[in-house]
């Protein structure tokens, strides 16, 4: 498995996990980043995306799909981007941009292992 498909596989797995605390338990991880308790359905129909959002790049690393790769360069970054936003407006803790902090070094390590690809 190359460095740019580890990072991808590794981040589905991440991203796994999350979903799956999503589903299951969602008020520990609320309670983790200051988001007050809910039993709204919405928290858990998140965790199902990220769920399939996980496969999706678990899947995708396995499989060496590098333009896959190179999509979610914009998709990780743009979203750190919004994140960042919501927190200078106040609406997030700044517990969520430190976990988002953790994805921008997740892109980064696809985006300079791809680079190192690519060279070789």
């Amino acid at each position: 498995m190359t460095g740019s498909a580890k990072s991808i596989f590794f981040f589905g797995v991440y991203l796994f996990l999350l979903g799956i605390l999503l589903v299951f338990l969602p008020n520990a991880l609320l309670g983790l980043v200051e988001i007050p308790p809910t039993n709204e359905v919405w928290i858990r129909l998140a965790g199902m995306l990220l769920l399939i959002l996980g496969f999706f790049y678990v899947q995708a690393g396995r499989h060496n799909l590098v333009p896959f790769f190179q999509w979610t360069l914009v998709t990780r970054g743009v979203a750190f981007f919004f994140v960042l936003g919501f927190w200078l407006c106040g609406y997030i803790s700044w517990l969520i941009l430190a976990f988002w902090l953790g994805d921008l070094a997740g892109m980064i390590w696809t985006w300079t292992a791809l680079r190192r690809e690519k060279q070789a």
